[in-house]
């Protein structure tokens, strides 16, 4: 409670009286485009993998053990990689993502030729820390940017994905009409032409200048006049139990935790329901680019209401609007309407991503960040971890509308957890008894 104290007695800047210094609208340019570049094939995990795991194991049911596997290794990494980024900077962390995310995908693309699924294995398990590294995209952002404007910052690099939504789906189609004429299977050609995408995003990490670590520290300096919230900081201290002592952050990680998995479920039901109708790879990345457009192509006006409206509101509308999409997607199996319901789980993922991870930012200081939102990310690993798994037999023995049920179950308790927060500003807040 003494913190909350803290926060609602500490200055808090307006909106309308802070002007983005040139030097951080140049860093944040920088950052959205490496999110571009680096993340175009992220969504091939998505709507590859579990195809991948049915032709390499020849079973429906273990479609979701890929997604599993990269939930696994974001569970274990996330803490280290933030702990890693609060010590030596949020740039070796992301650079760190791109390589491994380069070494997965060639292994992804190799295990298809040789018909190994201990070597998927082993690509997942990079493509996996990869993922988990560059969530510290996240830190960057709001490293930079005064609690006032926090989720913006958060948005505009955020929105930096959706052009790498358009190239996904690209580069699959290219793979498909090419591999042909060179003697390749078109998975393995679309994993390989992901990495040629991902070398510039590191490029432009290298370019981003000072660090946002460093800029967090000395946020005075960039914003004359700003007196931003001051919290106790851990020193160190940051565990996941200290971490989930506070109710804020423990209601942001629930939120969270409910976010992934729903969005965990829906990622292995629309791959398997579009490949079961007959679609073809590029109509099954179209789809899935839908909801990546959902995840990150409202990310900045979502940013911009998350600042005006509240942390708390947004993770409400957000839960609600991804619930409404996965039971879309449970209980239809017409293409466009599946799409749209895809397009809704990422729509309202977006909304409690932005609005939890702002949460967690303005409740910590920045040498604890990169741990926190890490924490944030573990837990909401363990989601990722077990519903891939799940969804699989569970739709095999139930049906797939059983998972509509399984999305309302995740998002009730979040719900309950977000709903008594007080946030008489948005980004402060007191803390329910």
């Amino acid at each position: 409670m003494a913190v909350d104290k803290a926060l609602e007695s500490a200055p808090f800047e307006a909106t309308e009286t802070v002007r983005i210094p040139p030097l951080i609208k140049r860093n944040t340019l920088l950052l959205a485009l490496s999110m571009a570049f680096s993340g175009a094939g992220h969504g091939m995990v998505y709507s590859l993998g579990p195809i991948m795991v049915v032709q390499l194991l020849e079973s429906a049911s273990l479609a979701g053990v890929g997604l599993a596997i990269l939930g696994g290794v974001r569970f274990v990494t996330a803490y280290p990689i933030g702990k890693l980024t609060d010590t030596y900077g949020r740039k070796l962390g992301m650079l760190l993502g791109i390589g491994l995310g380069v070494v997965g995908a060639i292994l992804m693309g190799l295990c298809v030729i040789l018909q190994s699924f201990p070597l998927y294995v082993i690509g997942m398990l990079g493509l996996g820390v990869a993922t988990g590294a560059a969530h510290q995209l996240r830190v960057a952002a709001t490293d930079m940017y005064p609690p006032s404007r926090r989720a913006e910052g958060l948005g505009w690099v955020l929105t930096g994905s959706i052009i790498g939504v358009f190239v996904g789906p690209l580069l699959v189609a290219f793979a498909q009409s090419a591999a042909p004429s060179i003697g390749l299977p078109a998975i393995s050609l679309s994993w390989w032409l992901a990495p040629i995408i991902a070398l510039p995003g590191a490029i432009l990490v290298m370019m981003v200048r000072p660090d946002p670590l460093h800029i967090a520290a000395h946020l005075d300096r960039y914003y004359p006049g700003v007196q931003p919230i001051v919290h106790r900081a851990a020193h160190g201290r940051v565990s996941p139990l200290i971490f989930l002592r506070h109710h804020v952050r423990r209601a942001a990680t629930a939120s969270s935790f409910a976010a992934q998995g729903i969005m965990a479920i829906v990622m292995v039901t629309n791959s398997l329901v579009l490949a079961h109708h007959g679609h073809s790879l590029a109509a099954i990345s179209a789809s899935l680019a839908a909801h990546t457009i959902g995840m990150f192509g409202f990310s900045l006006p979502i940013g911009r209401a998350t600042d005006e409206l509240g942390r708390r509101q947004m993770i409400v509308w957000g839960l609600i609007i991804e619930t409404i999409g996965a039971l879309l997607v449970a209980l239809t199996s017409d293409f466009w309407t599946v799409t749209l319901g895809t397009f809704l789980v990422g729509l309202g993922w977006s909304g409690t991503n932005v609005a939890s991870t702002a949460m967690i930012a303005d409740t910590t200081e920045p040498e604890e960040r990169g741990r926190a939102v890490g924490t944030l990310d573990m837990i909401g690993g363990i989601a990722a971890v077990m519903l891939p798994v799940a969804t699989g037999p569970i739709a095999v023995a139930a049906g797939l509308p059983i998972t509509g049920l399984l999305a309302i179950v995740l998002a009730v308790p979040a719900l309950a957890l977000v709903w008594p927060i007080r946030e008489p500003r948005p980004g402060r807040f007191d803390d329910p008894a």
